[in-house]
């Protein structure tokens, strides 16, 4: 393709492309850049139009037409797409990490506190009651427990992490 042969048809193009593109709903640059595709294509394979005037004018509607026909194939989604705003593998793998060294300093942990921190950290959302019969202590005594049991685990992580 030749400078002369862009700068001849570019404004045809363009006008021609500006035409088209509201009755089938595209951009007039997404058409214009289609049919320079098409052109081209067409000048690898066979060589220039005998009357590339006419040639253009026929490669719009063309590409008009295709476009609308794409568009009446598109289906919009019936739910959303899945949504990838979540954690990535790595956060997961992370989160994952982190809970495993603190069910590890859980069963360090003295006394009742391992079953209670369990308990507690249990996935099945114990109610207090829930905690005081399957520990087999007065539920009053569960808060105080628990503090306890916090500030040893916070003591023992502490130390931990200076170690590091």
């Amino acid at each position: 393709m030749t400078h002369e042969m862009v700068t001849a048809l570019g404004p045809l193009l363009a006008a021609e492309a500006s035409a088209e593109a509201h009755a089938c709903g595209e951009e007039s640059g997404d058409l214009e850049q289609a049919v320079w595709l098409r052109l081209l294509e067409r000048l690898d394979a066979t060589g220039p139009p005998a009357d590339p005037r006419r040639w253009v004018r026929r490669a719009v509607r063309s590409e008009a037409r295709r476009s609308r026909r794409r568009a009446r194939a598109e289906r919009p989604y019936a739910t959303e797409p899945a949504d990838d705003g979540g954690p990535g593998p790595e956060q997961r793998a992370m989160t994952a990490a982190r809970r495993r060294e603190l069910h590890e300093a859980v069963r360090r942990l003295p006394g009742r506190c391992p079953a209670l921190m369990a308990a507690l950290l249990s996935p099945e959302d114990l109610t207090y009651r829930e905690i005081a019969g399957e520990l087999g202590i007065s539920q009053g005594s569960l808060g105080p427990e628990r503090s306890r049991c916090l500030g040893c685990l916070r003591r023992l992580l502490t130390a931990e992490v200076a170690a590091r």
